[in-house]
């Protein structure tokens, strides 16, 4: 355990985040996503939900502004959003961040997971609870 650093994040995510660079991805799927025929490495987050671990991402990873869109949600084509979307919402609002979200289709989602640095696989049931975070920098003081 370390101080500061939410339990949630094991050592081989926080090893992940701390090689990625700027503009790498990664994505946090729920447990009916199919993480392990996806392509990327995967990092298994049992018993953990996407809301818990996307709030410790976000405390330590910085999002990318030089892009347009920088959080990807993946798409239900439906006109109400999944109810978990807003948990996201007030997760990604309460961390500070200038995060610019997308939402993609199933199947654009799919490819651009699989274009991820690493996928977290939680045990998440809410359905169309995948995130996609793209790593921005930290500016020197």
């Amino acid at each position: 355990m370390l101080k500061g650093i939410s339990p949630a994040l094991s050592p081989e995510l926080l090893k992940v985040l701390a090689k990625m660079g700027h503009g790498d991805e990664i994505s946090i799927v729920d447990g009916n996503y199919p993480a392990e025929s996806a392509g990327p490495k995967v990092i298994r987050a049992d018993g953990l939900g996407v809301s818990e671990i996307l709030e410790a991402m976000v405390a330590l990873l910085p999002i990318d502004n030089f892009v347009d869109e920088n959080v990807f949600y993946m798409d239900n084509s439906e006109k109400e959003k999944p109810p978990i979307w807003q948990e996201y919402d007030q997760i990604l609002a309460d961390s500070g961040e200038d995060c610019r979200i997308k939402h993609l289709e199933r199947f654009d989602y799919y490819d651009r997971a699989k274009q991820s640095v690493a996928i977290v696989a939680t045990s998440e049931t809410a359905l169309y609870a995948n995130v996609i975070l793209k790593k921005g920098v930290i500016f020197p003081k």
